[in-house]
């Protein structure tokens, strides 16, 4: 909330707006909640935040989310969409407000695997002598390479898949914060996040 808070007051002092991602909010552990930027007094009139349905519903590809906040920038991306396209596919639009209305049963369930897949990774990977927290929120591990490749996310990458079969996502392919690291995605099944934990503690750390 500090962040966000620093955000606001940044966006109101420059004229900026605020646009905040929120795709993963619904995707939390260990009774970690995570906040909106609208809970900040004040955020509604510099800020607007997306939702997305692709992550925490499993509806990747069907293009379905939400904008709330600013209500003059709100007004403005529906004008646009209503310029450039004519809405999405109307049974999309019924599964999405059937995910919604079911969120309370279902998202439960949904997060439990990921935390079961969470855990399997981070204790894996940690007793092969990698140092990775828990992350109480999203469906990916960001975990540091090993020491001996000096932070160089891609060079770790080539060699795990060359010498493995193994394809993680490189950090540096997210940014310059994102370097030194390497993701795993808690998406695929239990038994292949197992089998490509076994073949990357072959990768001495």
């Amino acid at each position: 909330m500090e962040f966000f808070e620093r955000a606001v007051e940044f966006g109101r002092q420059n004229n900026i707006l605020i646009a905040h991602d929120s795709a993963y909010s619904e995707n939390t552990y260990d009774g970690y909640q995570a906040p909106s930027i609208l809970q900040v007094d004040g955020a509604d009139e510099v800020a607007v935040e997306f939702f997305s349905l692709s992550k925490a519903f499993n509806m990747t590809g069907w293009r379905v989310g939400f904008v709330v906040g600013n209500a003059s920038a709100v007004a403005a991306l529906n004008a646009v969409k209503e310029n450039i396209d004519n809405g999405s596919l109307r049974a999309i639009q019924m599964a999405a407000t059937k995910a919604l209305d079911s969120a309370e049963q279902f998202l439960p369930a949904i997060n439990a695997v990921y935390q079961r897949r969470r855990d399997l990774v981070v204790d894996t990977l940690n007793s092969h002598g990698f140092n990775v927290a828990k992350p109480k929120a999203t469906i990916y591990i960001w975990a540091p390479v090993p020491d001996k490749y000096h932070g160089d996310s891609g060079a770790f990458v080539a060699e795990l898949l060359d010498k493995t079969g193994v394809m993680v996502t490189p950090g540096r392919g997210y940014g310059e914060a994102g370097e030194g690291f390497f993701r795993i995605s808690l998406s695929y099944p239990d038994e292949v996040l197992a089998e490509a934990l076994s073949r990357i503690a072959q990768m001495r750390v």
